[in-house]
């Protein structure tokens, strides 16, 4: 006799038949290819054995394999951050409630990097680092694309352009001159002469158009256009605030600081500083005390704004 479905299982399958009606295909097809479809497993599914081979260091220096998994390992968080922005910007319907949700992610996400980073700070063999680094000229953590696009997807172009040049400019500039004058240019320009580093002319010219594209998108999609399009009373929300000084700070200071404290322990020696690998000015450059990134401006007090990283820079030169 043959055996009838179990309720649970009819059910299921009146549901999928109702799906596939409304897309005009027929549920039978599709049942005969799961019927010849493999079971999936772990490895596959995340790709694994691909995932474990992506690890090629330029030497034979042991810990140049921690340096290598740990900036992957970085830029799969960034993608993380990167896929809460894409959402952030394309709900029509974006409530305070979602956009706190969603900041806390990209606040965990980026608690879990900076707490980290002593993967770089403490972790690397002093005397490895400093002979396997000169291998990797002029490539640059300076270059990773994702940490721009996060910028861009923060809030507007004229908050990422340095707070001099900013004032001289005025209130109405185009997406090209903003982008023109971004605060990271002047981040990789040799210290002597103020001339671009190849580490700058490369990214440039792998990544200008693309940039451009995604500023033009996020134009009125980042999370400082989408926060002021909600009502008065949500955007005194304390606790949105909240969530958006930690974005703030995470990303504007402390992540930043985390580098500085790693280039002090690392570049910076009694004689003189090591440069970067990019050749990039990081004194000036990693500090959030000069550069005064701020991506959401109006939810600070001129006070917090003075101090900008004042604190965090002498706690972390203390603790070293």
């Amino acid at each position: 006799m043959e055996q009838e479905f179990k309720p649970e299982v009819l059910e299921q399958l009146k549901k999928l038949d109702k799906k596939y009606n409304a897309l005009g295909q027929d549920l039978a097809h599709y049942l005969e290819g799961l019927y010849y479809a493999d079971f999936t497993n772990y490895w596959d599914y995340i790709h694994l054995d691909t995932l474990l081979t992506l690890q090629t260091p330029r030497t034979n220096i042991p810990d140049e394999k921690v340096f290598i998994v740990y900036h992957q390992i970085t830029e799969l968080y960034f993608k993380l951050c990167l896929n809460e922005y894409e959402l952030i910007g394309k709900d029509t319907h974006l409530t305070a409630d979602t956009l706190m949700m969603r900041l806390k992610r990209i606040n965990r996400y980026f608690e879990n990097l900076i707490d980290s980073f002593d993967v770089m700070v403490d972790g690397l063999d002093p005397q490895q680092f400093l002979q396997f680094r000169m291998s990797l000229m002029p490539a640059s953590g300076f270059q990773s694309v994702q940490f721009r696009m996060i910028e861009i997807c923060a809030t507007d172009l004229r908050n990422l352009v340095d707070k001099e040049k900013r004032k001289a400019m005025g209130l109405q500039n185009t997406q090209d001159e903003l982008m023109g004058c971004i605060y990271w240019k002047a981040g990789a320009t040799q210290e002597e002469d103020n001339t671009k580093t190849l580490t700058l002319l490369q990214f440039e010219e792998k990544y200008t158009d693309f940039l451009m594209r995604h500023a033009l998108e996020y134009e009125n999609k980042n999370v400082w256009a989408k926060y002021k399009e909600l009502p008065q009373q949500d955007q005194e929300n304390p606790k949105l605030i909240r969530w958006l000084k930690e974005n703030d700070a995470n990303i504007n200071v402390n992540w930043p600081l985390m580098h500085y404290k790693s280039a002090v322990r690392y570049l910076q020696r009694q004689a003189g500083a090591l440069p970067a690998t990019g050749g990039t000015n990081w004194r000036q450059y990693l500090p959030p005390k000069f550069q005064k990134r701020i991506f959401y401006p109006e939810i600070w007090s001129e006070q917090e704004i003075d101090d900008w990283g004042k604190g965090w820079v002498e706690k972390v030169l203390e603790d070293l």
